[in-house]
Parts: structure tokens; C-alpha cells; sequence
């Protein structure tokens, strides 16, 4: 059940992501749909092996939220390294 939790946080979390992060995104919505999924389980990741936390404590938790966003960020600017100015 916890994957199934990161992977419906990370969707709201990726919309956040975007949101706090400036600049324009090569990819539309379903990229940060992709994004916010894959940043809400590295964060969860992150957040069991860096901290030494459950993998998710609560769906209202306040750093369940944080990790899935933080994660959400750092995939987001990595996917914008890659991707570049490609238009």
C-alpha cells in the first residue's frame, strides 16, 4: 500500500514541483504526471534512507508531503538538465 500512496501523492506533488519551480517545461501535463510519480517515490526512497523514516507515515502527514515534493524538485530539474532547450 505504500508504493500505491507515493504514486497518488506524487501526482498532486508534481503539479507542486511545477508550480515552485521557475522557468518553462519542455513537457506537458502527462510529463508531470510522470515527474510528480517518480519524485513522490524517490522521496520516499530518500526519506527511508536518509533519514531513517517509514516510508510513508501518513497520507496528511506534513513530511510525507515535504519528501514528495523535495523528490518531485530534484527529478524535475534533473529531467530539465537532460532535456534542455529542445524547441
Amino acid at each position: 500500500m505504500g508504493i500505491i500512496a507515493w504514486i497518488l501523492i506524487g501526482l498532486i506533488a508534481g503539479a507542486i514541483a511545477k508550480a515552485l519551480t521557475p522557468g518553462k517545461d519542455p513537457g506537458g501535463c502527462l510529463i508531470t504526471m510522470v515527474i510528480g510519480i517518480v519524485g513522490g517515490l524517490l522521496g520516499g526512497w530518500l526519506g527511508k534512507v536518509v533519514f531513517g523514516v517509514h516510508s510513508i507515515n501518513g497520507f496528511f502527514h506534513l513530511s510525507t508531503w515535504i519528501a514528495a515534493i523535495a523528490g518531485s524538485v530534484i527529478v524535475l530539474l534533473l529531467y530539465r538538465l537532460l532535456t534542455g532547450n529542445r524547441r
